[in-house]
């Protein structure tokens, strides 16, 4: 699994080593433990003997090809993800998105490896103003991060095409949840507001989004991993979709403050109006279905960030967030 140490990766490890997890799976994390890497993130884990840490690029060949050789499946969660980043330097999204992606087939090829799932996002489709977007909608990347990921997806899928590598592309809506790097929205606001801090808001405020918990990404993940079909797509959304300023509403009223806290800053270049993603597909055919309350994890999320401040201070504090 590459990018297990981050936010998304690192809930799926635990859920599938967990007490609630299918049993008699070996995990082996590969991550390069970058700026979003957090090695914290898989303490709950770390001692189940079904789990193993590597330290590493997924550019390096040698050291993919080495762990292909010795396992069944590939879960490719590792990415540079950060718009804003991106808008700033592509290099690095190139590198890691587009040129990664490419090793990690190249080595899933060699070796033979039964499965290989392809972490995306809903990113890729870009800007919708109104209806949402099937698994055949048109790749429109408005981002270079958006275009980084829509080329890695269609490397994979060429590669099911061309050698049958068995691949599975999943496309998520913003996630949300604990240990999510506090430079997103969602914990970026929460941990501003609890040090009495501003946040900001791009442009008027009325972009939306569809949010996804990461229990319900994580659960549609296994699904397809366990369940899907070689070269397809499978969109994963959370079925809830509020603008910027609606969320803004909800996370000050959670954390105790008030508008005088938010900033209005220029909009960021290129920034998509909306997202949305149609979950037909998934639904229909692997019976998915995201049961988590928005509300409820949103109030979750913030007494996790309220509780747990020894967890994200010294990420803030070496970002400089």
């Amino acid at each position: 699994m590459t990018g297990g140490a981050g936010f998304i990766g690192s809930h799926y490890v635990r859920t599938l080593l967990g007490p609630d997890g299918p049993g008699g799976v070996s995990v082996t994390v590969l991550d390069a433990l970058t700026y979003a890497g957090n090695p914290a993130n898989l303490d709950a884990v770390r001692g189940h003997p079904g789990f193993r840490f590597v330290r590493g690029d997924v550019r390096d060949a040698a050291l993919v090809g080495a762990l292909a050789a010795e396992h069944d499946q590939i879960v490719h969660f590792a990415a540079e993800s950060h718009v804003d980043r991106s808008i700033a330097s592509a290099g690095a999204f190139v590198g890691t998105n587009v040129l990664g992606t490419q090793v990690l087939l190249d080595a899933a090829l060699a070796h033979g490896l039964d499965t290989f799932v392809h972490v995306s996002t809903d990113e890729v489709y870009g800007s919708l103003e109104e209806g949402s977007s099937p698994e055949t909608a048109p790749l429109r990347p408005s981002s270079p991060y958006a275009a980084s990921k829509a080329s890695a997806d269609l490397l994979a899928l060429a590669h099911h095409r061309t050698h049958g590598v068995d691949v599975r592309v999943t496309r998520c809506s913003n996630n949300f949840g604990h240990h999510h790097f506090p430079e997103k929205l969602i914990p970026l606001f929460i941990t501003r507001l609890l040090d009495g801090g501003t946040v900001p808001l791009y442009g008027d405020g009325l972009h939306v989004r569809d949010w996804l918990h990461i229990d319900d990404h994580v659960r549609g993940i296994e699904l397809v991993r366990t369940r899907g079909r070689a070269g397809e797509v499978y969109n994963i959304g959370g079925g809830t979709e509020l603008t910027n300023r609606e969320l803004a509403e909800r996370l000050l009223d959670a954390c105790g403050a008030g508008w005088a806290s938010v900033r209005h800053v220029a909009d960021r270049k290129g920034h998509d109006r909306r997202y949305s993603v149609d979950c037909t597909k998934i639904r229909e055919e692997l019976g998915y279905a995201p049961v988590t309350d928005f509300d409820t994890a949103l109030a979750d999320t913030v007494a996790w960030y309220r509780d747990n401040r020894c967890w994200w201070e010294p990420l803030k504090e070496r970002a400089a967030l």
